[in-house]
């Protein structure tokens, strides 16, 4: 199969053929429709992170139909389109997963990470940690949904219930976040990177109430702030666009340092915090609602051969919403 692979810090994706893997008994093979390229998969082949294994196929949005199946398997069918998320496996016995706290599992496998994800024509995947996708979107549009919408969806939650949403970073999850919150009569403040009208009037076409700069001040206080950009300085900034009581999440799995700040921004029963990856409980929670809730997902497709283009794009925001690779068929 055609498969594009990272090999270490400083170098570029490269395409390769790799064997198809076969399955083990849990274990499902796709053949993958369709992968997101997720910030993560930026901050990995950027080596922000500490690489897992060498060499590795990115990808942990994938959309695959089901080629074969282990013989443990019996949750789906073959013909089956199947999602594989960020979260690949747990121990099943530390104490977060005993205690249903499995995104913080003490020896974790992630998707495009711990082992090999989507950037490939076919995909391995546990299919205990896989997930039905809504029959309403296509494989492109259901792509952005396993990552983007599903740990997007875990913020949301946590920042609260309070009216006014400001989202920091306006890409593949804030673009479906603010849907959802829309949908759910709340009101919407988009801040995006410093003089960026495109991405500004991209915002404001899907119904938020204000789109401007990422260092201007709030129109309005808000309730809460959900960070989606990996940049540490926007941490005060959301806290003092916040009202008393306020939530600010920090959403990414990385994220430039904090600066120091008065204590005063955080008093007054302001919280700060962050989100780790996701639950099994957040991707069904999520995908029903996807379903009830026709999304519009936005996306740009490239050629799974141009996934350093793909990348790219990601790095300098370049497009609105996601982007996504289509793998050709098998040659």
């Amino acid at each position: 199969m055609l498969a594009m692979q990272w090999q270490g810090p400083g170098q570029a994706l490269r395409q390769v053929r790799l064997p198809i893997p076969a399955c083990g008994e849990d274990e499902v093979l796709l053949r993958v429709l369709a992968c997101g390229v997720c910030r993560t998969d930026l901050h990995i082949v950027d080596a922000e992170l500490p690489p897992h294994r060498l060499p590795v196929v990115p990808g942990h949005e994938i959309v695959g139909e089901l080629v074969q199946a282990g013989a443990r398997v019996d949750r789906f069918k073959v013909g089956q389109r199947v999602g594989v998320p960020w979260l690949g496996g747990t121990c099943g016995h530390c104490p977060y997963c005993r205690a249903a706290r499995e995104n913080l599992c003490d020896q974790p496998v992630f998707t495009g990470c711990d082992r090999d994800g989507g950037y490939a024509q076919y995909a391995l995947a546990d299919a205990r940690y896989c997930l039905a996708i809504p029959a309403r979107y296509d494989a492109a549009q259901a792509a952005p949904l396993l990552c983007a919408g599903l740990i997007g969806y875990r913020a949301y939650v946590m920042a609260g219930a309070g009216r006014r949403l400001g989202l920091y970073g306006f890409g593949a999850a804030a673009h479906l976040l603010a849907q959802v919150a829309l949908a759910q009569g709340r009101e919407v403040y988009a801040f995006t990177r410093p003089g960026d009208l495109r991405t500004q009037r991209f915002a404001l076409s899907l119904g938020v109430a204000w789109a401007g700069d990422s260092d201007a001040d709030a129109p309005v206080p808000l309730d809460a702030a959900i960070i989606f950009a990996p940049l540490g300085a926007l941490v005060p900034a959301a806290l003092a666009a916040c009202a008393k009581g306020g939530t600010v999440v920090c959403a990414g799995i990385h994220m430039s340092a904090i600066p120091s700040f008065p204590y005063a921004l955080l008093w007054q029963e302001r919280c700060l915090r962050s989100v780790a990856n996701l639950t099994r409980a957040d991707g069904a929670a999520f995908l029903a609602l996807a379903d009830r809730l026709p999304l519009q997902t936005v996306v740009t497709t490239f050629p799974l051969a141009e996934a350093n283009r793909a990348l790219a794009a990601v790095r300098d925001g370049s497009i609105d919403g996601a982007a996504v690779l289509i793998p050709a068929s098998q040659e």
